[in-house]
């Protein structure tokens, strides 16, 4: 049986409460025939268009997320939003460590995992994301960087709820508009790298988490990425903020 495989976006600081219903609609009705065994497709809008959006989208069809969260359920945390909050208007998913969270807005590896944390203890899907930046990179240290960030952030995570946890491999170096993709061998590589130290910290269960790759994933590459058996789903920019555009790029990827 073919592997499920995993497409998701995140549309960051992008598209208001109408654009964004908009575009889960256009994207749920053309994607509808392509059965839910066969993918798992999320969208992860801003915070102020996530309780329209889940009133306007169908869960059987896109699983929407949150792009943060933070670890206490309440408390002096002004500006954070609570586990509590998001389960209330129904999210399920929170996106963790986004590159952008880490090197623009400084947070750490420790506050990731409390993160991680929290989401499972409240039975929510933690996507954890990590990469190595363009000078670790150049460094040659890039396994290192990797297997830091997951063994930190996933530090004290029981086998029992690694079900709801999934990876997004993202080279800083290869996000944004003037990111460089990586070539579908270097993710693979990653991908492995990746895959090795899951197993080491939960055993061969952690060989099933989901690894996703993310960073300037276009129609041009998506096949030989997804093709890589180490990468079990694509986490895309800006060419799936255009329903028909991400439609085209699922549909191409499955042949």
């Amino acid at each position: 049986m073919k592997k499920k495989i995993y497409f998701g976006t995140n549309l960051k600081m992008y598209k208001n409460i109408r654009e964004t219903t908009e575009y889960l609609k256009t994207l749920s009705g053309l994607t509808q025939d392509i059965s839910r065994d066969s993918i798992e497709l999320f969208v992860i809008p801003s915070y102020t268009s996530l309780n329209a959006a889940c009133q306007f989208t169908d869960s059987r069809f896109i699983t929407l997320g949150a792009q943060n969260m933070c670890w206490e359920e309440k408390g002096t945390f002004t500006g954070e939003i609570s586990p509590l909050m998001l389960q209330e208007i129904g999210i399920e998913l929170v996106m963790i460590g986004h590159s952008e969270r880490r090197h623009v807005l400084g947070e750490t590896d420790e506050e990731e995992n409390k993160k991680v944390k929290c989401a499972l203890n409240h039975g929510m899907t933690a996507l954890l994301c990590v990469g190595e930046t363009t000078k670790e990179k150049d460094y040659n240290i890039s396994d290192e960087v990797i297997r830091t960030q997951l063994k930190i952030g996933l530090s004290h995570i029981p086998v029992s709820q690694i079900s709801r946890l999934w990876i997004a491999y993202e080279p800083v170096w290869a996000i944004g508009e003037n990111g460089t993709p990586a070539s579908a061998a270097y993710a693979e590589e990653k991908h492995q790298t990746i895959k090795n130290c899951l197993t080491e910290l939960f055993g061969e269960t952690g060989s099933q988490i989901p690894v996703l790759y993310g960073g300037s994933v276009n129609p041009d590459n998506s096949v030989s990425l997804i093709s890589q058996p180490s990468v079990d789903g694509l986490f895309t920019g800006r060419s799936a903020w255009n329903a028909h555009s991400f439609n085209s790029l699922i549909r191409k990827a499955l042949t």
